[in-house]
């Protein structure tokens, strides 16, 4: 598989331009009319806003394991409804610390205030995304997204590369550490509870992505600046999560994540302490779309930045991705052929976010 080694242009630091002081963006940040956030229906865009007494999912995780029967039970169909109707929910109750939740966002956004010069010295390629970036893709004159990230390999630790993480701040390397540890053993709770729901053996979706030592595991620390015009760009594009699932830390304090709901966009009011949780093409492949990934992007607005940190919990980079055979019949036939991740992402590095047309173009025909 060949990978590019530079970008196809200077980059542009989107926290640099915010913080300029302009009043107008730059063309290369303005989106097409169709893909913009509007303020009303408007029928040759199919875009809304959202309704705001409508809010994704949300599971307490303690009952799936508490002695309650019912209780387990009635919050398994829940799970199962939200991966079904909606691929995305939150979760609260979930055994991470919130205390080590709250300080991996606010180290990140310590990070992100620091002199241009000194993330600099982090700057990212294409050839493996990993350090600090400021966009997807590598299409020449592509149009950008209004956003920085600092993108980090996790899993499997052959991949954890410590000189790419950051020194500053100080502590900023200790709290990845136990934060990646955290969450992947939340991922597993997750992974487990929709292989149950999906009539498999607990372990199978585990499995499936390599087992706890080989599954893949990275970190994309989201930095989105106050935008002067934020009703003409995104910080994210639409587009569904290339691996098996996301476990999103949202900031607290600024909305920005709007999920595609039929032709409505939810934005997503995160509940305090929660993990959004999504489910990404690997998991609509190997469940042969009965659980689907959904679109969603991000907005921006025009006063205050936002932080977030998405831990993408994906399967080894080399197993060949699959439906499962339980869940092919003669009525529902294999929707999907077999293809490594390592095959299916570099779509998404080629091309940066492009809705659902990276999966939809797998279907069997």
């Amino acid at each position: 598989m060949m990978a590019c080694q530079e970008w196809p242009e200077p980059v542009i630091r989107v926290q640099a331009l915010a913080e300029s002081g302009l009043t107008t963006i730059p063309e290369r940040f303005i989106k097409p009319k169709s893909q913009r956030v509007a303020t009303s229906t408007s029928a040759s865009n199919q875009v809304y806003w959202s309704n705001n007494n409508i809010n994704i999912p949300v599971i307490d995780m303690q009952h799936i394991y508490g002695k309650d029967h019912r209780l387990r039970v009635e919050t398994l169909e829940r799970v199962s409804e939200a991966c079904r109707e909606w691929g995305f929910f939150q979760v609260v109750n979930h055994g991470v610390r919130h205390e080590l939740m709250n300080d991996a966002r606010e180290l990140w956004r310590e990070f992100f205030n620091q002199p241009l010069e000194v993330k600099e010295e982090y700057a990212n390629s294409p050839l493996t995304y990993e350090g600090y970036g400021s966009r997807l893709g590598v299409k020449k004159g592509a149009i950008l997204d209004w956003s920085d990230y600092f993108f980090l390999h996790y899993m499997p630790c052959s991949l954890r590369d410590q000189a790419k993480w950051p020194t500053l701040p100080a502590s900023l390397r200790h709290v990845i550490a136990e934060y990646g540890e955290e969450v992947v053993k939340l991922g597993g709770k997750i992974l487990e509870i929709m292989s149950i729901n999906l009539g498999l053996r607990k372990d199978f979706l585990l499995d499936a992505f390599g087992g706890e030592s080989d599954l893949g595991a990275c970190l994309r620390v989201n930095f989105y600046p106050k935008c002067p015009q934020p009703d003409l760009t995104l910080g994210l594009s639409s587009h569904s999560d290339p691996g098996g699932m996301t476990i999103l830390l949202p900031d607290d304090n600024v909305s920005g994540l709007q999920v595609r709901r039929g032709e409505d966009w939810i934005t997503v009011k995160p509940v305090p302490n929660a993990f959004i949780i999504n489910i990404g093409d690997q998991i609509q492949v190997l469940s042969n779309a009965i659980y689907k990934s959904i679109e969603h992007r991000v907005i921006v607005n025009s006063n205050k930045d936002r932080v977030s940190l998405a831990f993408f919990y994906n399967p080894r980079s080399d197993i060949p991705i699959q439906p499962a055979k339980d869940l092919v019949t003669e009525d529902r036939p294999a929707l999907y052929p077999a293809k490594t991740f390592d095959e299916y992402r570099l779509y998404i590095r080629t091309k940066g976010p492009s809705g659902k047309a990276q999966v939809e173009s797998l279907t069997s025909k």
